[in-house]
C-alpha cells in the first residue's frame, strides 16, 4: 500500500469515528428531549365556583363572598394562604380559581369556609366547599336573613 492511500484510510476511519461519536450524541439528546415532552402533563384548572340565592332560589347580584380555611395548626405555623373576596356576578355565580395554588402531584387541595352577604348586608349565608385539585367545583349558598 502507497503512502497515500495509507493516510486516507486513516482519515476515513478517524472521520467514521467522529460521525459515530457524534451520532450517538445527537441519539441521546433527541431521546432525553422527547422523554422530557411526553412526560410534562399540564395542569387542569383548580376552581371554585359559588352560586349565591335567596330563600325564593332568586340569584343574588353583587353578593360578597369570602373564601377562607380554618386552620388545623394555630398561627405562626399554620398560616392562612388563602383569604380570598369575590362578588357575584348578576346570575348569582362568582368563580375563585387556585391553580396557582396548587401544585401538579400535590394530595388534595383544600377545605374552606364560605361566608355570603348581600349588597346591603342584610341577608347572610354561610357553607363549606371541598375545592379538589384541577376539577371546577361547585356550592349554592342560601342566604336569609
Amino acid at each position: 500500500m502507497s503512502r497515500t492511500k495509507e493516510a486516507e484510510q486513516i482519515e476515513k476511519r478517524q472521520f467514521m469515528k467522529k460521525f459515530i461519536h457524534h451520532s450517538k450524541a445527537a441519539f441521546l439528546v433527541a431521546g432525553l428531549l422527547s422523554a422530557a415532552l411526553i412526560s410534562c402533563r399540564k395542569e387542569s384548572p383548580t376552581l371554585a365556583r359559588i352560586l349565591v340565592v335567596d330563600t325564593n332560589g332568586d340569584p343574588c347580584a353583587n353578593a360578597k363572598v369570602h373564601l377562607y380555611p380554618t386552620p388545623t395548626i394555630p398561627p405562626p405555623h399554620g398560616a392562612i394562604v388563602i383569604d380570598d373576596i369575590l362578588y357575584t356576578d348578576a346570575e348569582g355565580y362568582v368563580i375563585f380559581d387556585y391553580s396557582e395554588n396548587y401544585n401538579l402531584g400535590q394530595a388534595g387541595f383544600a377545605v374552606l369556609n364560605i361566608e355570603v352577604f348581600n349588597s346591603d348586608e342584610t341577608l347572610y349565608g354561610e357553607g363549606i366547599i371541598k375545592v379538589e385539585e384541577e376539577k371546577m367545583n361547585e356550592e349554592t349558598v342560601i342566604i336569609q336573613p
